[in-house]
């Protein structure tokens, strides 16, 4: 059975001596010798125990903390992924520092790798190299450090989606979520940044590519990119000065983040999915001391164990079959990591419009697509502040939501990830027809007419399929579930058998509110008096009427149908 956990107010306890209110000893017995035959018997650990909580108050907490339950769903293993991923990265990355060079300056390979030599390259695609080949383990370090930073990030990508379709950013997690969002948004740079560092042709087209959108920006896009690289493009500078971001600036700010990010975990109660004894203030699960941190040990190695694998069997990012950089130069089939197609995507099917005035020119086909992306994940970012000022609720939230129950939500995070989707295809439209023998321009095509059509239609399948499993919710507890047994009745109609269904059934189908969506409210009082009512209210009425009004919704079968139901001889 899982523990019971009830918030309440945390009040001290005894030490661990048993004194009251401080780890002290109290001393008992003439001339002390109750005391010294106490100091004889306590072992080096209680000791050292004592000597910590008369200082730092360890124990008070972490008897507020070590108890603390957790509740046991598979689902929340999605942060943990991303969690030891971030310290995998840390580990190999540490490593990796050991040995790499940041530096532009050009030399002439003489290493182990024969089919380079005699090339001129910078000395950091050179010690990328050695790292490969020389360094005993360089390579499956190097590995394993790229795909954690794949695993992150998809980690990341996931966990914020079960958030988002639960509902788990409501109050009061907000600031968690601008966490999460924020760790997502450093992780896409640090990935970038990193995977520019080893100065092959694949990444150094990535940061022509950076550079390509960069100059795009009307005004100061030139300036900001002869800061950025030290003067024209390539320059000498732009590694030296991506790898103190890489590992030190971003990372330093990321792990903050991580801390402060499950320190609220830690403050806040978990959120849990809806069951028997779950409501809004306990959480049922398992404690965190021993059983969760045993859990949480074992899958750490399991993580690490996963990502030694892959890095030991799955090539990634093969420096050597590329070459070094240079600009004269593209690889064949180009392509960023997955978390980058996005970006990509949207400048790939961007028309090349642009527009000549005053002896200057503004790159549309790279500027528009440019700014869609921050844009659009900064939606992301405000979304639970949208949904909480629409639907006016200001209460706290522990409980999450089965996505099927708030379909308008459910939508939108489907039509964005069909988004995503779609221009991940468009981000690699040349691999498509390669290896699918298609035509470019008719993919291109048909991602810029899906970019469009593509997240509509996933909203209105998606909302539908909502709405449908809500009525087979809504069947399932008035007439139970279906047994496949097949019943005659004695004036011959044969009719299926329902199992009802048990008590925590219809409580977890049932348990969700139906709360009517915010309305102005009538425009004339009692008194015949006008009410004043603002655009921003009148707007807020219109998405609250549209996004969770009629036709959002089936209303959940009453007590009153369930007992008209089966009161009945009739009922099967």
């Amino acid at each position: 059975m899982g523990a019971r956990e009830i918030e309440s107010g945390r009040a001290g306890g005894p030490s661990v001596n048993g004194a009251p209110g401080s780890g002290t000893s109290q001393a008992v017995g003439p001339a002390g010798t109750t005391r010294a035959r106490r100091a004889a018997e306590t072992g080096k650990g209680e000791r050292l125990a004592d000597w910590a909580d008369g200082r730092l108050g360890v124990y008070t907490l972490a008897k507020a903390n070590m108890r603390k339950v957790f509740p046991d769903h598979w689902s929340f293993m999605l942060g943990e992924v991303c969690l030891y991923s971030f310290l995998v990265l840390i580990i190999t990355g540490v490593y990796l520092t050991l040995f790499f060079e940041p530096s532009g300056v050009e030399v002439v390979y003489h290493g182990s790798y024969g089919p380079l030599n005699g090339i001129i390259m910078t000395r950091a695609y050179e010690s990328t190299l050695d790292i490969s080949f020389d360094v005993r383990g360089g390579l499956l370090i190097r590995q394993i450090h790229h795909w954690a930073a794949l695993v992150f990030l998809a980690g990341m990508l996931v966990h914020m989606m079960r958030v988002f379709f639960t509902g788990a950013f409501r109050k009061p997690r907000e600031v968690n979520w601008l966490f999460g969002w924020t760790l997502l948004m450093l992780g896409l740079i640090t990935g970038l940044t990193g995977y520019s560092l080893p100065d092959d042709l694949l990444s150094g087209t990535g940061v022509r590519f950076a550079q390509g959108a960069i100059l795009s920006i009307p005004v100061v896009g030139t300036y900001i990119s002869f800061f950025l690289f030290g003067g024209e493009f390539p320059g000498h500078d732009i590694i030296p000065r991506f790898f103190p971001i890489h590992v030190l600036l971003l990372p330093g700010i990321m792990l903050g983040l991580v801390v402060a990010h499950l320190i609220l975990v830690f403050y806040h109660k978990h959120t849990q999915y809806p069951g028997p004894g779950r409501d809004q203030k306990s959480v049922v699960g398992m404690p965190f001391m021993p059983v969760y941190m045993a859990k949480a040990g074992g899958f750490f190695f399991l993580v690490f164990g996963v990502l030694s694998i892959m890095g030991a069997i799955a090539t990634v990012n093969p420096v050597w079959a590329f070459g070094p950089y240079r600009p004269d130069l593209v690889t064949t089939g180009a392509q960023p990591d997955w978390y980058l197609g996005f970006s990509e995507g949207l400048i790939r099917v961007m028309p090349g419009w642009e527009i000549n005035a005053f002896g200057h020119t503004l790159q549309l086909g790279v500027f528009i697509p440019f700014s869609l992306f921050p844009l659009i994940m900064t939606a992301i970012a405000v979304y639970p502040f949208i949904e909480a000022w629409v639907t006016g609720d200001k209460r706290e939230h522990h409980i999450l939501d089965r996505p099927r129950n708030v379909p308008t939500r459910t939508a939108l995070g489907v039509a964005w990830l069909t988004l995503y989707a779609v221009l991940l295809v468009g981000g690699g439209n040349d691999l498509w027809a390669t290896h699918f023998r298609l035509s470019i321009n008719a993919i291109t095509w048909f991602v810029r007419v899906a970019v469009f059509a593509g997240p509509a239609l996933a909203y209105v399948v998606t909302k539908r399929v909502c709405l449908g499993l809500q009525r087979a919710d809504h069947d399932k507890v008035l007439h139970g579930r279906e047994s496949g047994l097949i019943k005659l009745l004695p004036h011959g109609e044969y009719v299926e058998v329902h199992e009802p269904l048990t008590p925590a059934q219809r409580f977890t189908l049932t348990q969700h509110e139906q709360a009517p969506p915010y309305e102005v409210g009538p425009l004339v009082d009692a008194n015949g008096v006008v009410r004043r009512v603002g655009p921003a209210r009148r707007l807020r009425a219109r998405l609250a009427r549209a996004l969770y009004g009629p036709g959002t919704r089936i209303p959940k079968p009453t007590a009153k149908e369930y007992r008209e139901l089966t009161s009945g001889d009739d009922h099967h």
